[in-house]
């Protein structure tokens, strides 16, 4: 019994506070990494966002010239193999846009 403290004594309420700020601290912790978290899953999305667009509008640029390519095939058959170059030539210059943007979202 001699383990008993008496409840008047002020060490429950010190021990009380300590615990409190304890817990206030581990709160505090917790929502900077949640925050954390919540920005750096947004910059991902965000990057995610851009490089997908960049895709869509070159994969659309792509199909307007390969488009265009047919069409000026069939006028001047004599023109096919240098207009599939310079077809060629832009396809793959849009391609590297998307992996220069890849390159340059994902720093």
């Amino acid at each position: 019994m001699a383990n008993i403290i008496p409840a008047s004594s002020g060490v429950i309420e010190r021990q009380s506070r300590y615990a409190g700020r304890a817990l206030s601290r581990l709160d505090t912790q917790t929502d900077i990494e949640v925050a954390k978290i919540d920005q750096a899953a947004e910059l991902q999305a965000t990057r995610a966002g851009a490089v997908g667009y960049v895709a869509k509008r070159a994969m659309h640029e792509v199909a307007m010239l390969s488009q265009m390519e047919a069409q000026l095939s069939m006028l001047v058959p004599m023109a096919v193999s240098r207009l599939q170059a310079i077809g060629d030539i832009a396809a793959m210059e849009q391609a590297e846009v998307v992996s220069q943007t890849v390159r340059r979202v994902s720093r």
